[in-house]
């Protein structure tokens, strides 16, 4: 199976840029190990990354009480993207009671550059539980290249 092609060319069609939303929403949500594993390798590219822009608080504390900036955290390739998707469903998602999902359209920033905003509803009764925009570079195939997440603070 092979991802969905995105024109990049057409700045204008705001289809490709939806579906690239809900499949972002999506991945993150996937029950199925097998089936998740192959929307990772659909959205991004056999290099691509997220970077964690402005990590946790413990994280920042940790960090400041070494005199250290906090640092932005990172994973690279399909494994590791593999991984911090398992951990942030298991974290999250598996227990049912909240999910993600696609807030908004998508937007194209510039060129290859998209922005995808998301929440975490509750399952119950769908109250906003928290939130974030991902600013991503999509290569000429459109899979994401690089991955910069925010999460609302």
């Amino acid at each position: 199976m092979s991802s969905p092609h995105i024109d990049l060319t057409d700045p204008t069609d705001p289809t490709d840029l939806t579906d690239l939303a809900d499949r972002y929403a999506a991945v993150w949500n996937e029950p199925d190990a097998g089936r998740r594993h192959q929307q990772i390798t659909d959205l991004w590219a056999p290099a691509g990354r997220q970077v964690l822009v402005d990590p946790p608080e413990e994280v920042r504390a940790a960090a400041e009480h070494h005199q250290f900036l906090a640092p932005p955290l990172t994973v690279h390739g399909h494994e590791a993207l593999e991984a911090r998707v398992t951990r942030a469903y298991d974290n999250f998602i598996a227990a049912g009671d909240y999910v993600f999902v696609a807030s908004g359209p998508a937007t194209r920033l510039l060129g290859h550059v998209v922005s995808l905003a998301w929440e975490m509803v509750a399952t119950a009764d769908g109250s906003h539980a928290g939130g974030g925009v991902n600013v991503v570079e999509l290569d000429d195939d459109g899979r994401i290249v690089v991955d910069y997440q925010f999460i609302e603070r």
